[in-house]
């Protein structure tokens, strides 16, 4: 029978680990580890410290700081970052708190593309179904999770002039870090509409005289074949999933690309932009 541990039997190394274990006499919070251990990444902050969004990157935050509906909360930027933004004439709305790149490392996570420049700041307002524009074309997009390809399909759709971004409630990522990244400023510029059920939602656009187009690489026609008229809404799916069933049912119509590759299917954000190009080309 093993013998019960103590300082004077315990093998080498065994000691230290003991020492280190915790102890159920302390209250839990003495025995957490520092913060400096624990802190997680802006961009993997919990859905509900969404008051707060955190946004770095040149553009990202330069749109940000041009925006007057924006409440800023905290500049951290370094010398030359924060001298771009004077020149810009965008240095007055906020005292900058100066620091070193790998100080702001330590905000952002070490593989963030920061620029030299973090914000903190009040989100903008999020519409609800209710709220849905019904004016010029919309972007939906049915579960697509990565804040990478949402936010860069944010990008494709300031840069067409789209009227809002529609997703879910769930299953899609928050406005905050990677996504407003890869959106370099769009946040600013394309409302951001989230709905409780997207087929309720399609069907209420429908209703108010909006053309629904689901895009589907399965799809009967092309999307170059079908109808295209103002006010529109492009519907896509995640990348390996497509559209969920319900989702297609729903559309007006669903279209495919026609590739001359022997790869038939797109990155949902390079499908969203080049279907903004057809829409935008064809209802102009």
């Amino acid at each position: 029978m093993d013998k019960p541990w103590s300082p004077e039997t315990a093998k080498p190394g065994q000691r230290e680990k003991r020492e280190h274990a915790r102890d159920p006499a302390k209250p839990e919070r003495e025995q957490r580890r520092p913060w400096s251990d624990r802190r997680q990444r802006a961009d993997r902050r919990p859905r509900g410290d969404d008051d707060v969004q955190m946004l770095w990157g040149a553009h990202t935050v330069e749109a940000a700081v041009a925006n007057p509906r924006r409440k800023l909360l905290r500049l951290v930027a370094t010398e030359n970052a924060f001298r771009k933004l004077e020149e810009a004439g965008l240095g007055g709305r906020i005292t900058p708190e100066i620091m070193r790149p790998y100080d702001i490392d330590k905000l952002t996570g070490p593989d963030a593309v920061h620029q030299g420049l973090f914000l903190e700041a009040r989100p903008l307002p999020v519409l609800d179904e209710d709220d849905v524009p019904t004016e010029g074309i919309l972007v939906v997009l049915d579960q697509v999770t990565d804040p990478h390809n949402v936010g860069a399909v944010l990008r494709s759709a300031a840069a067409f002039g789209a009227s809002g971004l529609v997703m879910t409630n769930r299953h899609s990522p928050s406005a905050t870090g990677v996504l407003a990244k890869a959106a370099s400023g769009a946040l600013e510029y394309v409302p951001l509409v989230l709905v409780q059920n997207l087929s309720r939602a399609l069907t209420r656009l429908k209703e108010r005289g909006v053309h629904v187009v689901g895009l589907d690489s399965e799809a009967e026609n092309s999307i170059e074949a079908i109808e295209m008229r103002r006010p529109m809404a492009l519907v896509l799916g995640a990348e390996g999933k497509g559209l969920r069933q319900l989702t297609g049912e729903t559309c007006s119509v669903l279209a495919r690309f026609d590739l001359p590759g022997d790869i038939k299917s797109l990155n949902v954000s390079n499908a969203a932009v080049l279907a903004l190009h057809v829409a935008a080309r064809r209802t102009a």
